[in-house]
């Protein structure tokens, strides 16, 4: 249960005001069909979050205990350090001709592979040895951040101190992943 929570909250946070968010704005302004926007939002977040599940279990097996925890350090630290990183607004694929929901589906996969939250998911699944948890909570978490951006558009932006959130966040994932790397290298 540590796996699914841990990872909702951590790829909820940091998720908000990334650029997930800025290029589902981008694409329910311009399709103006909500459901197929918030149904692609959730096939790409299930489908990275399965990429980063499936490598935290194939990884998980290769390390011991203390190594376990510092990947999880370092996909905290990687997380908070992107947090704190200036977020620039991507691509609005104006030139996609793929449909409200192959263009979302697509666009936030491709954006999201590799990024902070699927980075965290694998860490997750590799110190829990719980990977369908820690996919079900990252997923849940990514849905949770974006799907209402297609619901407020602009007025979610106004409504949060997005840029409090972020530093704030960055900052206090940033302090968990160091303390995760003390523990996990025995420093403490």
């Amino acid at each position: 249960m540590d796996a699914l929570l841990i990872a909702l909250l951590g790829c909820l946070l940091g998720e908000i005001g990334d650029k997930g968010q800025w290029l589902t704005l981008a694409l329910a302004q311009r399709f103006r069909r909500d459901g197929a926007v918030i149904a692609g939002i959730v096939a790409a977040a299930v489908a990275n979050a399965a990429i980063g599940a499936a490598a935290g279990a194939f990884l998980m097996r290769m390390l011991g205990s203390d190594a376990r925890l510092l990947f999880l350090a370092l996909a905290l630290i990687f997380l908070g350090g992107g947090m704190l990183w200036p977020v620039g607004r991507p691509d609005p694929l104006a030139n996609w001709r793929l449909g409200p929901f192959l263009t979302t589906a697509l666009g936030l996969f491709i954006l999201g592979f590799g990024g902070g939250a699927q980075f965290l998911i694998l860490g997750i699944a590799v110190r829990t040895a719980d990977p369908l948890l820690a996919a079900a909570g990252g997923a849940m978490g990514i849905v949770a951040a974006t799907a209402p951006v297609v619901l407020l558009r602009e007025r979610l932006f106004k409504m949060l101190p997005i840029s409090v959130i972020r530093r704030g966040g960055g900052i206090l994932v940033l302090l968990i992943g160091l303390a995760a790397a003390v523990s996990a290298l025995n420093l403490g």
